[in-house]
Formats: C-alpha cells, sequence, structure tokens
C-alpha cells in the first residue's frame, strides 16, 4: 500500500485531493506537511479518518528528510505554494522562498533517501504547477500545450516557472521519478476568499462591490478542483516518469462572464431561498436587486495576462482524463458550499484575510 506525503495538504486544492484519494483508496497512508500560513487550514481537512497533519516547513530539508526516512514514503504529491498573483506583486519574496527554495529542500530531501541511500523503493514525485508559467495569448494563438515556451508574466508565474525547472532538472540530472501537471484556474469547495469565484460569492453576500480589473474580458480556462485532482491521480498514477501533463476544464470563459454567471445564480438562490434574505440582509438580492448592480470596474493589475487556454490532448490520450462537467452546474455546487458552510468562510474571515480584504476594497 503506497505511503503518501502531500505538501499542503490543508490548502484549497491540496486538501480537496487528501479528500479525494482517501475516499477512492482508504488503506493508504496519508501524511500531510502544512506550514498552516494564511491559507492552509485543519478544518479542511475535518471528517478524515487515517489522515496525519505534520505542521511545518517544506524549506526544512531536515523534517523533509526524516518523514521520507522514517514514514517509509514512496510517493510526495507536492502543492505547497504561495499562489495569488496580487500577492506576489506586493511581496515577491515570499514567492521565490516557497516555491523555488521550498521545492529544492523537498527534491533535496527525495533525492537523498530515495536514490542516494539506495532504498530501493519505487517513488515518485509529483509537482502541481500552473498554466501561468507559459505568459500569455491573443485571442487567435493556439491552447498552451505541454511544449509552450515558458514566458511567465508575474512574479508568481516567475516562482513557478523556477520550481517546475528545478523537477525537470531533478529527473534529467539524478534519474528522480517525477512528474509535473500543470492545471488551470481552479475553483470549488475549500478555496481561500481572495481568489476570484469565493471572493465575489462573499461579497456579494454582504453587500461588497464586485472590482472587475479592467475590461473584464481576461479569459481563464475554468477547472473544477475535484476534476483536477482526478486528473491528478491519473498522472500520479500513470503518468510517464520525467513527462508534464496539462490538466484543464474545457470551460475557456472570459471573467465577465463567470461574474454574471455568479450574479444570476446567488439572485436565483435568494429567490429559491426566503431565509438567505434574512441571513444575508446587506445582499442586493435580499433587496430585490439584482446583485449585478455590486460590478464595479477597477484599474487593471500590472502585467496581468490576457488569455489562458489549455490543450489538455496528452492527458485525454495517454491518462484517460477528461473533465466531468460543465462550469454553470460544477459552479452551481460550488456556490451551494459556500452558502452551506458558512461558519468556514467566517472563521477564515476572522484572521488576516479580514484586515486585507479592508485594505483592497474597503
Amino acid at each position: 500500500m503506497p505511503n503518501l506525503l502531500i505538501t499542503g495538504g490543508a490548502g484549497f486544492i491540496g486538501a480537496n485531493f487528501v479528500h479525494h484519494w482517501a475516499k477512492a483508496n482508504p488503506a493508504d497512508t496519508l501524511i500531510v506537511l502544512d506550514a498552516l500560513t494564511y491559507a492552509g487550514n485543519p478544518a479542511n481537512l475535518d471528517g478524515l479518518e487515517g489522515v496525519e497533519l505534520v505542521h511545518g516547513d517544506i524549506r526544512d530539508t531536515d523534517l523533509a528528510t526524516n518523514l521520507l526516512r522514517d514514514r517509509q514514503i514512496d510517493r510526495i504529491v507536492h502543492f505547497a505554494a504561495e499562489s495569488h498573483v496580487d500577492r506576489s506583486i506586493a511581496g515577491p519574496d515570499a514567492f521565490v522562498d516557497t516555491n523555488v527554495i521550498g521545492t529544492h529542500s523537498l527534491l533535496k530531501a527525495a533525492r537523498k533517501v530515495w536514490l542516494d541511500e539506495g532504498s530501493g523503493r519505487a517513488h515518485r514525485f509529483h509537482h502541481i504547477s500552473t498554466d501561468e508559467v507559459y505568459g500569455t495569448l491573443s485571442l487567435t494563438d493556439p491552447a498552451f500545450t505541454e511544449d509552450t515556451p515558458y514566458a511567465p508574466n508575474s512574479p508568481y508565474s516567475a516562482s513557478k516557472a523556477g520550481s517546475d525547472h528545478l523537477v525537470r532538472a531533478y529527473h534529467h540530472t539524478y534519474g528522480l521519478d517525477t512528474v509535473t501537471t500543470n492545471c488551470s484556474n481552479n475553483y470549488g469547495p475549500y478555496q481561500f476568499p481572495e481568489k476570484l469565484i469565493p471572493l465575489f460569492i462573499i461579497n456579494a453576500l454582504h453587500g461588497r462591490p464586485l472590482p472587475i480589473y479592467g475590461d473584464g474580458m481576461q479569459i481563464r480556462d475554468w477547472l473544477y478542483v475535484e476534476d483536477h485532482c482526478t486528473g491528478i491521480a491519473l498522472a500520479l498514477t500513470k503518468g510517464r516518469a520525467g513527462v508534464t501533463y496539462n490538466i484543464g476544464g474545457g470551460a475557456e470563459l472570459p471573467n465577465l462572464t463567470v461574474i454574471e454567471t455568479l450574479c444570476a445564480a446567488i439572485d436565483k438562490a435568494f429567490a429559491a431561498d426566503e431565509t438567505l434574505a434574512a441571513r444575508f440582509p446587506d445582499a442586493p438580492a435580499a433587496k430585490g436587486q439584482p446583485t449585478a448592480t455590486l460590478k464595479t470596474h477597477v484599474t487593471d493589475r500590472p502585467g496581468h495576462d490576457r488569455r489562458y487556454a489549455i490543450d489538455e490532448t496528452k492527458a485525454r490520450t495517454e491518462l484517460g482524463y477528461q473533465a466531468a462537467h460543465g462550469f454553470e452546474a460544477r459552479f452551481a455546487e460550488t456556490l451551494h458550499w459556500y452558502l452551506n458552510n458558512e461558519s468556514w468562510w467566517r472563521a477564515v474571515l476572522s484572521g488576516e484575510y479580514r484586515d486585507w480584504i479592508a485594505k483592497q476594497y474597503g
């Protein structure tokens, strides 16, 4: 039975993967290593039995080495990363520290235990990355493939590009069994409310502005997190060593379309459930007004990529990956989750993020 070390497993995508893997493989040993910074939340792992949470930093090479050796880990699934572009613009140092130095720390630990000490254990280092490493596309450019040259445009994407290159180098130089997946924009349960969808849901429920960068026509491929977890599991178990796979959601949409979908869904939810008006009296929908009245265009952020698009042909043909549902159905599930897990996001908002959102949006 495999023994997995899941870094960043108390964060958004990591926690969803822990739930996904534990459900499909209940006999496996799952150890989560997480620094529990602002986006890491032990509550994301509630309801899981037999999952061990280790509070620690991936930059602590000795800690990682001891975990790999003592727990006989044979698979690392590496989610731990700083991931919000706006934060990387304001403070890039943390992104280099975690995403580049932290990934290198894990690679050193893996090389030492799996290769240098000659344990002979079959192993795999699965690195989770982003489509943002490829840069931006025009409206007529073909979608990103695994052979698209890297051209990162933010400190965040540059730091992820650096970590991708390190993973590739450790495979080609030392023979470490690695696989990398580059995903598109994720959404779903447990997402920290700094990203567009949870931020706008919560802002709308409180009657706060929905700040739209520029004209709102930045295009992204939207990937429901459970579909992403399916793709990760396939690459972890079936992917070829040293190979990269792009994981997409098949839903290439402008941000403005996503926001309009969100506004309409909130209006529909309030119309169907009279209790929502009592729970969220400041929401326009509680007063019979359209949520869309909260839309506010603001100055675009520096270096904002215009379009991302994923060509997932390799993942589909080699791994059998396919996103299960379209955007509207999965978004409806996401909204339902946030409406039914108010205690979760209120606890998140009571921490650092409350001050951050006040500073950003008033």
